[in-house]
C-alpha cells in the first residue's frame, strides 16, 4: 500500500471519528443535565393545567419553572402525574424536581429538599352559591367535605370532628362533586378556589370564611440533590431581582406580589 493511500485512509478515519464524537456530544445534552424532568399535577389551575387548544401545560408554576430553567441555561420536560405520586417519583429518581403548588411542611421536608418559598397561599372553603349554612371552618362539623388526596387541605379536613371526607385525585373532580351535590363543601388552596369561581362566573359556587392557614409553596428536589436545590434558589432570586417573577405573577393573578 502506497504512503499516499495510507495517509488518505488515516485522514478519512480521523474525520469519521471526529464526526461520531460530535454526534455523541449532541445526544449527551440531556445526560449532562441540559433538560430538567419536571413532575407536576397538571389539573390545578391557575398554577398548572393543560390548555385546551394548544394542549401545552400552562399556568403560573409552568411559566415560573421555564423561566428558572432558562436562567440556568436549561430546558424543561413536564411529566403529568397525580399529586400523591410526586414525592415518590422524586425519591425513585424518575424526575429531577416537582413544582405543583406544593406546601412546604415538616413531613415533606423529611423526604425532599425544598427551594425557598415562591408563593404564599392558604386554605379556604368553597360551597354552592345558595348555601348559607356554612360561613367558615367552624360550621363544617357534621358536613360532607371534598378534598384532593395528599394535600394540606386533606390533612386539615381530617382534623374536623364528625365529617364525611371524600378524596379525589384532582381539584376539578372535587369541585364537580360539589356542583353535583355530592358534598357540602370543598377545602382547597384559596388561589385555586378563586380561579374556579372566576371561570364559573360565580354562578355555581362561592368562597366563605377567612383562610385557615398561611402556607408557602416550594419547588421540591430529591433529598440528596442539594446542588440542584441551590441552583434553583439562585435562579429564583435572580428572577425576582430582574422583575421577571413580578411579570409572571401579574399575568396569572392580576396584581403584583406583596413584598
Amino acid at each position: 500500500m502506497s504512503k499516499k493511500i495510507l495517509a488518505f485512509l488515516l485522514l478519512g478515519a480521523f474525520v469519521l471519528a471526529v464526526g461520531l464524537t460530535g454526534c455523541g456530544g449532541q445526544k449527551s445534552d440531556s445526560a449532562k443535565g441540559k433538560v430538567l424532568k419536571v413532575g407536576s399535577d397538571t389539573a390545578f389551575a391557575p398554577f398548572e393545567f393543560q390548555d385546551e387548544k394548544s394542549k401545552e401545560y400552562v399556568g403560573f408554576d409552568m411559566d415560573l419553572i421555564r423561566a428558572i430553567a432558562k436562567q440556568m441555561g436549561m430546558e424543561v420536560n413536564v411529566q403529568s402525574m397525580n399529586f400523591d405520586g410526586l414525592i415518590p417519583a422524586l425519591e425513585g429518581g424518575n424526575i429531577d424536581l416537582t413544582i405543583s403548588a406544593m406546601t412546604i411542611n415538616d413531613e415533606r421536608a423529611k423526604k425532599v429538599n425544598f427551594s425557598k418559598p415562591y408563593y404564599k397561599s392558604g386554605l379556604a372553603i368553597v360551597v354552592k352559591a345558595d348555601n348559607n349554612a356554612i360561613k367558615g371552618f367552624q360550621d363544617l362539623s357534621g358536613k360532607r367535605i371534598a378534598v384532593q388526596i395528599g394535600t394540606s387541605g386533606a390533612d386539615e379536613a381530617k382534623k374536623i370532628s364528625n365529617v364525611q371526607i371524600r378524596e379525589f385525585n384532582t381539584a376539578p373532580e372535587a369541585f364537580m362533586e360539589l356542583k353535583a351535590g355530592g358534598v357540602d363543601a370543598v377545602i382547597n388552596d384559596k388561589p385555586v378556589n378563586d380561579y374556579y369561581i372566576k371561570q364559573a362566573g360565580g354562578k355555581d359556587a362561592k368562597q366563605v370564611g377567612e383562610p385557615l392557614t398561611a402556607e408557602d409553596y416550594g419547588i421540591a428536589v430529591a433529598k440528596k440533590n442539594t446542588e440542584l436545590a441551590g441552583k434553583i434558589d439562585k435562579a429564583l432570586e435572580e428572577l425576582k431581582s430582574n422583575g421577571e417573577y413580578d411579570k409572571i405573577y401579574e399575568k396569572w393573578f392580576g396584581t403584583k406580589p406583596s413584598k
